[in-house]
């Protein structure tokens, strides 16, 4: 399969600059063939023009067509086989078969996407009829429904490069919603976005979607993120990575003469609490499972348990002990690039130099520049909580343990954590109900708070929240995950006396999409099948 190195911008292709960046091997350093162009401001103009237009007539056609789209990209990303399993594990250091299961992933949430727009009750139709004779005030007819915001930015992430890429999760909700999608693609995996890029432009070319509903375009810096976000036709930004880049992009969006809204997932530390009574019962077992969830993925997931507090004792020690002698068994692993390697290594280096944090186990290999090697480390409850330093992620297979002297200094630490992704609490059943006051702690702490699971493993269904207060994510009232991710993209109109020919269809009397009608008076809810 060739490899078309151009940028994509709507249905066209573009050298862009002349400069250009190359796909890399993590594992040794080896280039791989293609050399992509880094794009323009031209670029940029040239792609928002497309989109805006494309805006026009993508926000009105039927959910049946979008959904039809989304199928096809699917499909596009299917029929690409072989070739992009073994791209994206090149580029990324991922084994193929962690590639083949985020591909299941990526294809299984546009079609998921799909259906639930064919359903069409995304859009909230909501009604309350006229009542013209009513005193003092006569009601007018006022009906309301979501509608799409404009073109949407989706930054593509390193840690993901499908799942949440030129093709994930963000992408596929904007799309869903009716909003053309212009992605920015990750330096750190441009063969995997190209193809993955070259799959949307044909299912949008066979489904009949208009020129600019998609564009992918390439930089190794910050100039094209940027000019995106700054571009006045752009209406909200999508992006998953580091605190620092999400805020920056949050900054710039707020400092727009039109700010627009930011969606971004920052990544989180993921406290576990382990409750004394389990830990006595099943210290052994909980040991033996963090230690896989640490080592997950080489520790690259937004979810990986950063953080363990529990209640010193023996039950603590014993899993201590475990957990050290399972950690120093791990191998180092290859991670995503040269980049976040070095940051590791950078930060277990500054973590080490903390006052009153001890490391307790090492990967017993150094290990390649490039790998990751697992580490634990522990600290007593007041270091913890008198330094702010060690509230912070260290993106890799890394965890530090804190010690409590009792429930009160368990409480005390969990005061001071910033907004997360997930908490989870680890406890026998009848332990729960004494910590009641703890677990709502953790609830207003994060998305999602987990009993007795790990929080690596993020089930992609209409239950799921991923996300959280800041700064774990800019807005914590959305999910990056699930269906309601589209809410992420849509805003609420009221048509207030539109004639009837006027009105959208959702919003048309003998419409069966309804969730709240109100005629003359009195309350009826249609049942959403």
């Amino acid at each position: 399969m060739d490899l078309n190195p151009n940028n994509l911008i709507g249905y066209g292709e573009s050298r862009g600059s002349g400069k250009t960046l190359q796909g890399v091997n993590p594992a040794g350093g080896q280039v791989l063939p293609g050399e992509f162009y880094l794009a323009t401001t031209d670029d940029v103009e040239q792609a928002m023009t497309l989109a805006t237009r494309a805006f026009a007539e993508y926000k009105l056609l039927p959910n049946e067509q979008r959904a039809a789209f989304l199928d096809a990209i699917a499909q596009e990303i299917e029929a690409l086989g072989d070739a992009l399993v073994q791209r994206a594990s090149a580029e990324t250091g991922l084994p193929e078969s962690r590639i083949i299961g985020e591909r299941g992933r990526t294809t299984g949430q546009l079609r998921m996407f799909a259906d639930y727009i064919r359903a069409g009750h995304y859009v909230e139709a909501s009604i309350d009829t006229a009542i013209p004779e009513r005193q003092p005030i006569p009601k007018p007819d006022l009906r309301k429904m979501m509608v799409p915001l404009g073109p949407v930015v989706v930054f593509g992430s390193s840690n993901f490069p499908l799942a949440y890429s030129v093709a994930g999760g963000d992408t596929a909700s904007a799309l869903a919603a009716g909003c053309p999608v212009l992605v920015k693609a990750h330096p750190g995996h441009p063969g995997t976005s190209a193809l993955v890029g070259q799959a949307i432009v044909r299912a949008a070319r066979t489904t009949g979607m208009p020129e600019g509903v998609f564009s992918l375009l390439y930089d190794s810096g910050f100039q094209i993120g940027q000019a995106l976000v700054g571009h006045p036709a752009a209406r909200a930004v999508g992006f998953t990575g580091s605190l620092a880049g999400g805020r920056a992009l949050f900054d710039l969006a707020a400092q727009r003469e039109v700010p627009i809204p930011v969606f971004a997932e920052m990544g989180s530390i993921n406290p576990s609490v382990l409750l004394p009574q389990t830990l006595a019962q099943r210290a052994a077992e909980i040991a033996r499972i963090y230690a896989g969830s640490i080592t997950l993925g080489v520790g690259q997931f937004c979810t990986n348990p950063g953080l363990i507090l529990a209640i010193k004792g023996e039950a603590f020690d014993n899993f201590i002990a475990i957990l050290s002698e399972e950690i120093s068994k791990a191998l180092p692993a290859t991670m995503l690039h040269s980049g976040i390697s070095a940051a590791f290594r950078q930060k277990t280096r500054e973590m080490a130099e903390q006052l009153g944090v001890t490391f307790v186990a090492r990967a017993a290999e150094e290990g390649q520049e490039y790998e990751g090697r697992p580490m634990v480390a522990k600290a007593p409850a007041q270091t913890f909580i008198s330094n702010p330093r060690l509230h912070e992620e260290v993106f890799g297979p890394f965890s530090l343990l804190i010690e409590c002297a009792d429930q009160a200094e368990l409480e005390a630490c969990v005061a001071v954590l910033k907004g997360q992704l997930t908490v989870t609490i680890r406890g026998e059943e009848e332990e729960f109900g004494q910590y009641r006051d703890l677990i709502n702690q953790l609830r207003d702490k994060a998305g999602r708070v987990i009993f007795n699971g790990v929080p690596t493993g993020v089930e992609v269904c209409p239950s799921m929240t991923h996300g959280g207060p800041y700064p774990a994510t800019t807005d914590s009232r959305f999910t990056a995950v699930g269906v309601h991710a589209i809410k992420r993209f849509l805003r609420p109109v009221t048509f207030q006396n539109a004639p009837p020919a006027i009105l959208p269809e959702a919003l048309q009397d003998d419409n069966p999409l309804h969730i709240w009608r109100l005629i003359n008076g009195e309350l009826s809810r249609d049942p959403i099948k």
